[in-house]
């Protein structure tokens, strides 16, 4: 386990504001104590630093993960959210999407939101910008891109794109064996 380099710093840092903007530094900053990302196995993880201290003690071959896993680097640098970080990007979200109850069960199943399933939005959402997914009951159901802007999804046709899916909550049951 070791800190991020800086260029892993620089792509983390902006696929996660893409999601909370600015709250980052709450990630971070936390009266319970300072918390920090740590890469371990091309997979970055968030964790206390009383945590990581004591982690320093076991060999990196034997260690498996250590706090929260927020995703992975590819083969080519690229980084890659896993659902396994919604409590904490929806906590700290500035855009979301709230979807029908009939649309709920098609987004779980890892397919995109349409227009006729999305029951609410935040006000002037841009477009390919990064959101948190929600059932009607304000549950956290996944994460994904924007398609289209606030505006643009109130004059678009009822099958057409609204946010592009990339986690969802029924990943733990499909993707069980890459999320660990």
């Amino acid at each position: 386990m070791r800190p991020l380099t800086e260029d892993e710093t620089t792509v983390f840092f902006e696929k996660l504001a893409r999601y909370i903007g600015p709250n980052i530094r709450l990630l971070l900053d936390r009266p319970d104590g300072p918390y920090c990302f740590r890469l371990h196995k091309d997979r970055v993880y968030y964790v206390s630093e009383a945590i990581m201290r004591l982690a320093t003690n076991c060999a990196r071959d034997n260690l498996m993960g250590l706090g929260t896993c927020f995703g992975r680097f590819n083969r080519s640098r690229k980084f890659r959210m896993h659902v396994t970080a919604l409590p904490y990007l929806s906590a700290y979200a500035v855009y979301k999407v709230w979807v029908k109850p009939a649309a709920e069960q098609s987004f779980l199943y890892g397919n995109h939101v349409l227009k006729n399933g999305l029951a609410r939005m935040t006000e002037n959402t841009p477009q390919y910008q990064g959101v948190v997914v929600y059932n009607m009951n304000d549950l956290p159901l996944g994460f994904g891109a924007t398609a289209k802007s606030t505006q643009e999804c109130r004059t678009m046709d009822p099958t057409g794109i609204v946010v592009f899916r990339q986690a969802d909550v029924g990943e733990y049951l499909r993707d069980e064996d890459i999320l660990s």
